[in-house]
């Protein structure tokens, strides 16, 4: 039996949504926003002739704009994930990004698929929620990811910039100027919050918390003991850098160790699903007979729970602290 063409309509309207909104994304905001850019977005802001106070002014808006809001309806759900990936739509733009999409969910649904309308406009609502949620956790992950991995190199070129006479303030200029994004842009926003007086300590914190990273908490800490109790800061920061380095590297042999647990449990949990909208596919009665049955839906539900529970012990026993 050929596959339901409604199915491929569902499919390719959820695509759609990442590609539409990734679309408005880069139109917007052009291609400095992307990751990892070489010449990172502050310096390309700056280098179109807007003043170094409106640049940090408008980079400190979007990078905190996110967790203002969080009382806003719906909107709740992204909030920490978008503060985590730096989205520079303001919420309300997010919102009304949401709804556009949900709009064109429903249209394309509506054309491509024979539903009811209540049918449409649930999955409508779902694709327009959950797409933009998902395109937004997807950006923090990403961005998460690379910062990490950027952190262990900034921490040595401050070390370096420290051993030959630079101050800890010029040390991170250097290191918002000589690496690339989303990093950069971090740092050369705590380098222009210094000139205009606000601490270095202060700053890190805030960017620690902001972007709930453990050896970015670290570093904030160094350099807070430091101003008060004095010391060798080059030293410092490179023992930190070293232990970075050394959960870096044992965070990706753990990531290795488990990851055939975790897609054994990811398996065993999505292959009864997959293997439902098969059989639905290919013989859209093979349930017939037994759906009167009155243990038919507490059976649906209990094995939906126990699909859950799965993913759920799973994911317990394969995060590991590191």
């Amino acid at each position: 039996m050929p596959i339901s063409p409604e199915l491929i309509v569902y499919g390719l309207i959820f695509v759609g949504v990442f590609v539409l909104v990734e679309g408005i994304y880069l139109t917007v905001f052009g291609k400095s926003i992307k990751l990892n850019n070489r010449v990172n977005r502050r310096l390309e802001m700056l280098d179109k002739g807007t003043g170094r106070e409106q640049v940090l002014e408008q980079l400190r808006k979007e990078m905190k704009q996110h967790s203002k809001a969080q009382s806003l309806p719906v909107y709740s759900l992204l909030a920490e994930k978008a503060q985590k990936a730096a989205i520079a739509f303001t919420p309300k733009q997010l919102l009304f990004i949401m709804a556009g999409v949900s709009v064109f969910s429903f249209i394309g649904l509506s054309i491509g698929t024979q539903s009811n309308v209540a049918t449409t406009l649930v999955m409508s609502i779902l694709f327009g929620i959950g797409g933009v949620y998902l395109w937004v956790s997807i950006k923090a992950g990403k961005r998460i990811a690379l910062i990490e991995e950027q952190l262990p190199d900034a921490i040595e070129l401050m070390v370096r910039s420290l051993r030959v006479g630079h101050p800890f303030s010029s040390a991170i200029q250097i290191v918002s100027k000589e690496i690339e994004d989303p990093l950069a842009t971090e740092f050369g926003v705590i380098a222009d919050e210094n000139t205009y007086g606000r601490d270095m300590g202060e700053a890190l914190k805030d960017m620690a918390q902001r972007l709930e990273m453990q050896d970015m908490r670290f570093l904030a800490m160094a350099v807070t003991i430091q101003q008060q109790s004095g010391g060798n800061l080059a030293e410092i920061l490179a023992g930190l850098s070293k232990v970075i380095r050394a959960r870096f590297r044992l965070f990706r042999r753990v990531k290795a160790i488990t990851a055939e647990a975790k897609w054994s449990g990811n398996f065993l949990s999505a292959f009864p699903v997959f293997a439902l909208i098969a059989i639905n596919v290919f013989d859209p009665n093979y349930y017939d007979e037994v759906k009167p049955h009155p243990y038919f839906i507490p059976g649906c539900i209990a094995v939906g729970l126990f699909l859950a529970a799965n993913l759920l012990v799973m994911r317990i026993l394969t995060n590991i602290k590191v």
